[in-house]
């Protein structure tokens, strides 16, 4: 992959979640992303890479650092993440010290296989914004890009908000 490519990892999150059945709870399942790109018919280079399947509650300092890893490591600089909600902005905070590379955390507020999930339209704002944003962090999410780093998610209201 050349650096003009996009490098799309996965962390799992209610993107990646699956629901079976009435008796089931939630699970992170195969990531859905490469489905959702050809369906989507991307066709500028991108390399998916499947680093975890967790919940963001459950991603630790040891994952954050295996990401920043991973991040600097990679010949592509414009890098996606896909991202649990809850700790997305904590991982945000992890990665601000690449400066040379243009990273979007994304998520979703309701599985990526519903058909009325947000999922799609924020992979989309990824996509756009680590191909016209200036290097650092973003999160994409509720149809804006955040500055990763003055960001909060607000449970009650169901979306993120800026913090000034």
């Amino acid at each position: 992959m050349t650096e003009r490519g996009i490098l799309v990892l996965t962390t799992g999150g209610t993107i990646d979640k699956q629901y079976f059945d009435a008796l089931s709870e939630y699970q992170i399942t195969e990531s859905i992303i490469a489905r959702m790109l050809e369906v989507a018919r991307v066709t500028h280079p991108v390399r998916i890479d499947e680093v975890m399947r967790k919940d963001s509650l459950d991603i630790d300092a040891s994952d954050r650092a295996m990401l920043v890893e991973r991040v600097a490591a990679a010949p592509e600089r414009r890098v996606v993440i896909t991202h649990g909600t809850d700790t997305m902005t904590e991982t945000a905070k992890a990665l601000a010290h690449i400066t040379d590379r243009t990273i979007a955390l994304v998520g979703a507020l309701t599985p990526a296989r519903f058909a009325e999930s947000d999922a799609a339209f924020n992979l989309g704002m990824a996509f756009a914004i680590v191909q016209a944003a200036a290097p650092g962090v973003y999160i994409a999410m509720n149809g804006i890009v955040f500055d990763g780093l003055r960001v909060r998610k607000d449970r009650d209201a169901g979306r993120f908000i800026a913090i000034t």
